[in-house]
């Protein structure tokens, strides 16, 4: 790619859009009771999974999947970068339709300083010393959190744990996974287990649809959540291939920047619209997270200027 090409308006465009997208997502989800968590993400893998093989078929691209099922390591990888996107996407749903959207947001605030955490201590790259300052205010505002709350606050923990391993495995294999075949892939992997479920749900006469026929919702009630069912998997697949290209136009100083957007959204949709408690500790371990933020996005600015 050309250096004008790099940070064009294009990519600032996209990059933002993507971010925004992710943003709203809270409003999104929060529309789809009476389905729990786990249903939603049954319908989010199975019809993402349904339109990557569209686009793959569309695209005349499907022979990647045939080239990837060769690569034995890749597979096995993407494998379980889908159970780590499988619980990342099941805490994130559970925490929205819970009264959690605040917690889900700090935990994608602490996730940019545990994939630094990780950078070091795993892939054992050396950090410096605002990165190491950065990790060590992240820290501090977990343990905050915790002493303030009297509990471990395992959304704002679970989800970065969760999204910064499944990075870690889709660095090691970004060279040999095109973006969609690979997300094909993983998403293919943890689809029996949930196919499984629903299939368990729906014996029982427990699926959202059913409730709702049981409650007597009108046809056109019915066919619209089931719409909204549909669209979470293509909504998700979407704004992760739209995240892809503005990846490809931007490069990681404007990336990391970019990546606040979406959860100081879902921070002020949490208070601002769900009316969720902010706790003092709550507010004290945001600052904290927000200061070492601060200084990582100085120290990528520093090393990586746009």
């Amino acid at each position: 790619m050309t250096p004008s090409a790099l940070n064009s308006p294009r990519g600032y465009a996209i990059g933002v859009a993507t971010h925004v997208a992710w943003g709203f997502f809270p409003l999104y989800f929060s529309l789809l009771h009476p389905a729990g968590a786990f249903e939603v993400i049954v319908h989010r893998a199975v019809w993402g999974l349904a339109f990557c093989l569209v686009v793959l078929t569309v695209t005349r691209r499907f022979y990647q999947v045939k080239d990837l099922l060769r690569e034995r390591r890749t597979v096995a990888l993407l494998a379980v970068a889908g159970f780590f996107v499988l619980n990342n996407w099941t805490i994130y749903v559970w925490a929205v339709m819970n009264d959690h959207t605040v917690d889900a947001a700090l935990g994608y605030f602490i996730n940019p300083l545990l994939t630094v955490f990780l950078a070091g201590t795993v892939l054992k790259e050396r950090l410096t010393k605002p990165q190491t300052v950065a990790v060590l205010f992240g820290v501090a505002a977990i343990v905050v959190m915790v002493i303030g709350l009297g509990r471990i606050p395992w959304v704002a923990i679970g989800l970065p744990a969760t999204f910064a391993f499944y990075g870690l495995i889709k660095k090691r294999v970004s060279t040999t996974a095109p973006v969609v075949a690979g997300m094909a892939i993983e998403t293919a992997a943890v689809t029996p287990l949930l196919l499984g479920y629903f299939a368990w749900l729906a014996w029982g006469g427990n699926t959202s649809l059913q409730l709702l026929a049981r409650e007597g919702s009108s046809g056109f009630e019915i066919s619209g959540h089931f719409m909204l069912l549909v669209g979470s998997g293509i909504l998700t697949v979407v704004v992760l291939m739209m995240f892809a290209s503005a990846a490809r136009l931007l490069n990681l100083a404007v990336l990391g920047l970019l990546q606040y957007i979406a959860p100081i959204m879902q921070l002020l949709i949490g208070v601002l619209i769900f009316h969720e408690h902010m706790e003092p500790a709550r507010w004290i371990g945001t600052g904290l997270i927000w200061i070492g933020l601060v200084v990582l996005t100085w120290d990528s600015l520093r090393r990586h200027p746009a």
